[in-house]
Parts: C-alpha cells; structure tokens; sequence
C-alpha cells in the first residue's frame, strides 16, 4: 500500500474516514453512511480498498466523488457578501494596495503590483475561456490567508492555477524548486501542490495543479514537476485541449459550490 494511512474525521457533522499519502495529501475518502468510497483520481484505486479493507463492512459504492443534488444545490443561494465569483483578478493584491498603497519613492518596484500585473494577465486569458464551457473564479481565500489565485472549472476538468510573475526573466524549474533568473530558487511547486489539494478537499473532486509563468523568455527543466502542468499565459488555452472529464451539468454544479465563501473556510 506503500504508506497509506487512513485518518478518521469529522466533517459536517459526518465521519468520514480519509485516505493520506505520507505527505499528507488526502486521495480519497470513505463515507459510511453513504456506503461509498469516493476516490481523488483512479491511480490508487486497489491500494485505497486495501487500506479500508478493515473498517467497511458490507457493500460499497466506488468512484469519483457524486457532483452536488439539485437539492444541494438549492442551499448554495448566496448572500452577496459570500459570493466569490464576481472577484477581480488579484482582487486582494487590490485590496492590500488600495489599504497600504506604499511609500512613493522606493528604490525597487513594489513585488505585490508584479504580482497583482501577473494575476491579472493568466485572469483574463482565463475568462476568455468562458465561450468554450469554462467557468474561472479569482483570488479564492483559503484560512491562514492563503489563496488559490484562480480556479478554472470547465469539460477538461478543475485546475488550481498559481501564477508567477517572470517577465524578461529566465525560469529553471528542478521539482520542487523554481528559479528566476538570478535569484535564489524556491520550492513553489510545493505550494502550487498544497494549493490544488486543498481545493480538492474542498470540493470533494480531483483539482490539477498549473503553474502559469507570465512573460518569461525561456524555461528550462532538470527535474520534471510531479503532476503540475507549467503552462506561459499564452499557452493556457491549452486546457481547452484536454480530454472531457466532466459534463455542463457537473461544471455549473462545481462552479457554484466554488463560489460560495464557505466552501473554503475549513480547508
């Protein structure tokens, strides 16, 4: 089973018994009372079984986590105040500069507007998906003020899509690192992962981690990155390419449980 752990939780007002990685990312869950084990991915599907072996008893359905009822549906009415979906790009880099917009004069370009220019670019060549059957929503907050800075829902599946502002500058990526330029390289695809995880336990559905490089002249690649898709803005559109994976219904009933303030308040 190589290390899997099975972790008995609570979650609205459910057990649930989930199955870790040694890393602690969650692959799939079983819910007793359903009588079903939903699986993040098909990957695993013989060693999650193995792992829960010992606590189901009796007959249980297997599969991808079951897209939200129309009932459920109908509770995901949203006061405006927890509607995500009218979020700009970067819309709390934007609210950050607009409380502390900084000193006048400083000596080197504020990192929050680089990064708020880099959101704001992978946001709009995002949107313009919406006439292929997408749907994106920006600046999704996660506790401890976190955030996955977009969420692209569409037939290609969910894709937790970090940006990284690299214009005129060089990138090196050796998973888990990623260097720009001169600097010091950093283990982003760390958080690019743990950001796409995190959506997935939200969701209770398989979220694909990307990692969008805006304007880099060149990138290069010593040690491959374990399941993130690097993608440049201009290369996005390459999601639209992708196997179908979900239906129209199963995108718009995704898409509003994403948008509700409250599906990401316990992740």
């Amino acid at each position: 089973m190589d290390g899997l752990r099975v972790i008995p939780t609570w979650r609205h007002g459910q057990e649930r018994l989930y199955v870790c990685l040694t890393d602690g990312r969650n692959i799939a869950w079983y819910d007793r009372e359903a009588a079903r084990v939903n699986l993040i991915g098909e990957s695993r599907r013989e060693d999650v079984l193995e792992a829960l072996g010992p606590f189901i008893t009796g007959p249980v359905t297997v599969g991808p986590p079951p897209v939200p009822t129309p009932a459920e549906l109908a509770r995901l009415s949203l006061h405006p105040d927890d509607d995500l979906a009218p979020n700009r790009p970067g819309e709390a880099l934007l609210i950050d500069l607009d409380c502390d917009p900084g000193t006048a004069h400083r000596l080197r370009a504020d990192p929050r507007r680089r990064a708020l220019a880099a959101e704001q670019t992978v946001g709009v060549a995002l949107d313009r998906l919406d006439g292929a059957g997408w749907h994106t929503l920006h600046s999704l907050p996660l506790p401890g003020g976190d955030r996955v800075h977009h969420l692209a829902i569409g037939p290609a599946g969910l894709f937790a899509v970090h940006t990284l502002y690299a214009r005129k500058q060089r990138v090196r990526i050796s998973d888990p690192l990623v260097g720009l330029g001169r600097r010091d390289p950093q283990p982003l695809l760390r958080r690019v992962r743990a950001d796409a995880d995190r959506a997935s336990y939200a969701l209770t559905a398989e979220v694909r981690p990307v990692l969008a490089l805006v304007g880099p002249t060149g990138v290069s690649v010593t040690v491959p990155p374990r399941e993130v898709r690097v993608l440049t803005d201009t290369e996005l559109t390459d999601l639209t390419r992708l196997g179908g994976v979900l239906k129209p219904a199963d995108v718009e009933a995704l898409h509003a449980m994403a948008r509700d303030r409250g599906t990401w308040a316990r992740v």
